[in-house]
């Protein structure tokens, strides 16, 4: 009868299809080129004011800074037209997570305006959360409110409709 230590020594087959396949995997990829072709990639599109689109509600919204640093919510159509809430609830928070600001907002012709402005700062983290009424649960986007302008579309980056 062999020892545990005998059998541990000597490699199973398995462990060996375990390795080769594991080798494997890395070269079949490596095969595999980009192909544009298999694929197409939504094209970015600003919103009427030059804003980020959020695409994960419906309606849609557009995210917009205005000049005085508050955040106007817009509701687009089906052709990107703008139209008044109908009782969504928006909230946004902002700035240095160490310290973020929440922002509220209240109606203002056909969008929502916050009620105070974005903290200081060009580049700042930022959680928009949209409920299609108070009771429903909340639709989240995340991402950077970069307001430095593009060089190429002229946008503030959190809009940018570049490839870059």
């Amino acid at each position: 009868m062999k020892s545990i230590r005998s059998l541990l020594s000597v490699p199973s087959v398995a462990s060996v299809l375990s390795v080769l396949s594991l080798l494997a995997v890395p070269a079949l990829a490596a095969d595999k080129k980009h192909d544009p072709s298999d694929h197409t990639h939504e094209k970015k599109t600003a919103g009427p004011n030059g804003g980020r689109l959020i695409n994960t509600v419906t309606p849609r919204a557009e995210f917009f800074v205005t000049a005085d640093r508050k955040v106007q919510i817009t509701f687009l159509d089906a052709a990107g037209k703008a139209i008044a809430p109908a009782g969504q609830v928006v909230t946004v928070t902002s700035g240095e997570r160490s310290a973020p600001k929440t922002l509220t907002f209240v109606k203002s012709g056909d969008t929502l305006l916050s009620v105070a402005a974005l903290p200081a700062g060009n580049n700042l983290p930022t959680v928009v959360q949209i409920k299609a009424d108070a009771a429903a649960k909340p639709i989240t986007a995340k991402f950077n409110v970069d307001l430095v302008k593009c060089g190429e579309c002229k946008l503030a980056e959190y809009a940018c409709i570049c490839a870059h």
